[in-house]
């Protein structure tokens, strides 16, 4: 082989992008600690009393009933860092989300939001995500759609959690581009978005010549999403997502991909979509094996 297209072993990972890698008996610990750090540093938060949740349970944020924020730059600035943030940090992964619809015409009450998020991770600088050896055997799917949730439009937002084993490995926070007419429509485009992924997910590791036989697993809330994606014969009453409707039959009639209902306990993907109170939140948090430096990850189990 020509030397041009050698490699080099550079050795144990500690530090990339502002991402730090440290190796421990349960796992690789990734975390932002310092990132974040300097983050609350340029935002002059450094000093800032902790919150328990990025966002109150209650708060709902629209583009009218505030003034406009006298600084759009400087909160552009601030969002544009949070969501580099969520690279190791799911549990602010659906607030982030929410702060970024507003870069184009930002008001007070999004900063407010804004400084809520920073006074959280101000509380959590030292948390980060687990990733445990495990075998490779399964994906599993937890997803989301919180129906007509904009106040602004009434579009729905979608989210979904993804694990391969115990670890988690990729997930999702996102309005809706349309209106859903119903919440099985936005629960389905949901799992639409989950199985999407886990096809992306599952042809990556077969080129790396990991193949996953199994199919994946999605888990819902929504029995009547769970009933159309096994049931051809219910297609004629939501024509309006038929394209998503034929998407997800083809992957479960290959075996691609089966959904499952999940009960409201263990429904990862809520904090995906929604706010949640404190004590949903830290359970939902540690399922998604974000935890402290000196903690042991749940994994999907706990």
């Amino acid at each position: 082989m020509s030397s041009e297209f050698a490699m080099s072993d550079l050795g144990t990972l500690y530090y990339f992008l502002g991402i730090s890698t440290t190796r421990r008996d349960d796992g690789l610990f990734l975390s932002q600690s310092k990132y974040a750090s300097n983050l609350l540093d340029r935002a002059s938060m450094s000093s800032c009393n902790p919150a328990r949740t990025p966002i109150e349970v209650t708060d709902k944020l629209s583009q009218t009933g505030s003034t406009p924020f006298s600084d759009p730059s400087y909160y552009r600035s601030i969002v544009g860092a949070l969501q580099y943030l969520t690279f190791t940090r799911p549990d602010i992964a659906y607030v982030v989300q929410q702060v970024s619809l507003f870069m184009h015409s930002p008001q007070d009450h999004h900063f407010h939001a804004v400084k809520r998020i920073l006074r959280y991770i101000k509380g959590t600088l030292d948390y980060g995500l687990i990733i445990c050896p495990s075998s490779l055997a399964q994906l599993v799917a937890y997803s989301d759609g919180d129906w007509a949730s904009c106040p602004d439009t009434c579009r729905s937002t979608s989210g979904y959690c993804i694990f391969l084993e115990d670890n988690l490995i990729s997930w999702f926070s996102k309005r809706q581009h349309t209106a859903s007419r119903s919440s099985a429509e936005a629960e389905y485009r949901a799992v639409a978005n989950a199985i999407a992924e886990c096809c992306w997910i599952r042809n990556l590791l077969g080129e790396l010549h990991i193949p996953l036989t199994p199919a994946s697993i999605i888990f819902c809330d929504n029995i009547s999403a769970m009933y159309l994606s096994n049931n051809p014969v219910q297609h004629a009453r939501v024509k309006h997502v038929e394209l998503d409707l034929h998407f997800v039959r083809e992957r479960v009639a290959l075996g691609q991909a089966r959904v499952l209902h999940v009960p409201f306990s263990q429904q990862f993907a809520y904090i995906m979509t929604k706010a949640l109170p404190f004590v949903l939140f830290q359970d939902f948090r540690y399922n998604l094996n974000v935890c402290p430096s000196i903690q042991i990850a749940g994994g999907i189990d706990g």
